[in-house]
C-alpha cells in the first residue's frame, strides 16, 4: 500500500536550489568557489542540537570488526552489531547499512547501525570499496558498481552467520548509499526491504545537478578536466581529489556547503581513517568522479516491487531525489517527510531520525511469516 507522510510544501525551496548551482558545483562536481578564507567564528561551531550523537555506543549492543569477500575477490571492511541478549540457536533478521557518500561506516552508518540492533536486528555497517578500511586503489575512487556489490557481498557474509535468517534481510542507505542499495537491490531479490534516508542519486546530482542547475556545458567541461587528470595520473602525476566538503569557511561559502562543513569539518562527525589525510576526507579523485554520469540507479527501480521506504527531511536540499524515487518505485512502497530536518540533520540528529518508523518498516516486512502463522 502507497503511504505518503507530510508532503513538503515545495515551490520556494526549490527556486533556491535552482539559484544554488556555484554551492552544488563545489559539493559534486569538485568546482572550485573562489573566496577570501576568513577566520571561523561562533556562528560556524559545530552544532549538537536536535540529538546530534554520530559516536553513539550502546551498552546493549556487542560490536565486532569484520571483513569480508565481494564477488570480485577484493575485501570490504565493516562491522557486526548483535543485540547482547540475541539468542544465537535462532534465526534472526539483519540489516545491513551504508554510509553517505565520500564518508566511512563510522559517520552515520556506525549510529543506524547501533540503533536498529538495539531494536533486536543484526546489522552490519560497511565502508564502501576505497574508503574507510576497505580495500581499494586509489583512495576515495569513484566506483558506483562496486559500491553496489559491497551490499550484495555484506548479505553473503550475514547469511552465513548461525544466527542469522538468509530470507530476512534488508538494508539502509544513507545519503548516495541510498542510490547504490537500489541499484544492488535490482539484481539482489535478497535484499528483502529497502529504506533510504536523505538519498542522494549520485547520477543525477553529477549529471544535471540539484534542481538542474548544472548545464550541459558545465557537464562537459567537467569531463574534460577528468581527462585531463586521467593523463596526468598516467603520466606519473599525484592522484588529485576535490569536490566534497570545503576545508575552510570562507564568507562566499555556500549554505549548503556549511551544512556539510558541520558534520564532516568539526568534532560533530569528522573522522579520519587509518593513514589517510584529514585534507582528503570526503573528496573523492578528480579523474573517476565523472564514473557516476553512467550510473541510473532509478532507472527500472521499478522491477524491485518489494517493500522500499524513502525518508527525506522536508527541508532537505535533496529530497528531489527521494521524491522522484518514490514516484518511479512500485508498490509496496512508503515516503516519509520529516519535520524541519535538513539533509545532514538525518545523519545523526536522533531527535529527528525516525527510528520508530524504521523499527516497525523493517519488523513488518522482514517477519518470520512461518511465526506468524502460528496460533
Amino acid at each position: 500500500m502507497t503511504t505518503r507522510s507530510n508532503a513538503p510544501a515545495t515551490r520556494g525551496h526549490r527556486l533556491g536550489l535552482r539559484n544554488a548551482s556555484a554551492g552544488v558545483l563545489v559539493l559534486c562536481l569538485g568546482a572550485l568557489v573562489p573566496a577570501a578564507t576568513i577566520a571561523p567564528t561562533a556562528a560556524f561551531a559545530q552544532d549538537l542540537s536536535r540529538g546530534a550523537d554520530n559516536f553513539y555506543r550502546s551498552d546493549r549492543v556487542s560490536v565486532q570488526p569484520i571483513t569480508f569477500r565481494t564477488q570480485y575477490g577484493t575485501t570490504v571492511a565493516g562491522n557486526l552489531f548483535v543485540p547482547n541478549d540475541l539468542d544465537r540457536s535462532a534465526d534472526h533478521p539483519a540489516i545491513v547499512v551504508g554510509h553517505p557518500m565520500g564518508a566511512t561506516k563510522e559517520q552515520s552508518a556506525n549510529l543506524y547501525a547501533t540503533k536498529m540492533a538495539e531494536q533486536g536486528f543484526v546489522t552490519v555497517s560497511l565502508d564502501l570499496p576505497y574508503w574507510g578500511g576497505s580495500e581499494g586503489e586509489p583512495r576515495n575512487a569513484v566506483a558506483p558498481e562496486l559500491y553496489a556489490e559491497a551490499f550484495s557481498a555484506a548479505v553473503d557474509y550475514l547469511g552465513t552467520r548461525d544466527f542469522v535468517d538468509r530470507g530476512r534481510i534488508g538494508a539502509i542507505g544513507i545519503c548516495g548509499s541510498g542510490s547504490f542499495v537500489i541499484s544492488a537491490a535490482k539484481i539482489d531479490p535478497r535484499i528483502r526491504s529497502i529504506a533510504t534516508v536523505a538519498m542522494y542519486d549520485m547520477g543525477e546530482v553529477n549529471r544535471t545537478g540539484l534542481g538542474n542547475s548544472v548545464s550541459a556545458e558545465q557537464r562537459r567541461e567537467t569531463i574534460e578536466a577528468a581527462i585531463a587528470q586521467r593523463w596526468a595520473e598516467v603520466d606519473g602525476g599525484e592522484v588529485a581529489v576535490a569536490g566534497g566538503t570545503d576545508l575552510e569557511l570562507t564568507a562566499e561559502t555556500h549554505p549548503i556547503q556549511r551544512e556539510f562543513y558541520d558534520f564532516y569539518r568539526t568534532a560533530r562527525g569528522a573522522f579520519t581513517p587509518e593513514g589517510a589525510s584529514d585534507r582528503r576526507t570526503t573528496k573523492p579523485t578528480v579523474s573517476s568522479n565523472v564514473k557516476f554520469m553512467n550510473f541510473y540507479p532509478f532507472e527500472d527501480i521499478e522491477t524491485i516491487a518489494r517493500p522500499m521506504l524513502f525518508i527525506s527531511g522536508d527541508q532537505a536540499h535533496s529530497r528531489e531525489f527521494s521524491q522522484k524515487a518514490y514516484d518511479l518505485a512500485s508498490e509496496p512502497k512508503e515516503l516519509l517527510w520529516v519535520e524541519g530536518a535538513g539533509h545532514v540533520d538525518l545523519y545523526d540528529r536522533v531527535d529527528l531520525i525516525p527510528f520508530d518508523r524504521l523499527t516497525r518498516f523493517f519488523r513488518t516486512n522482514l517477519a518470520d511469516q512461518e511465526a506468524s502463522l502460528q496460533p
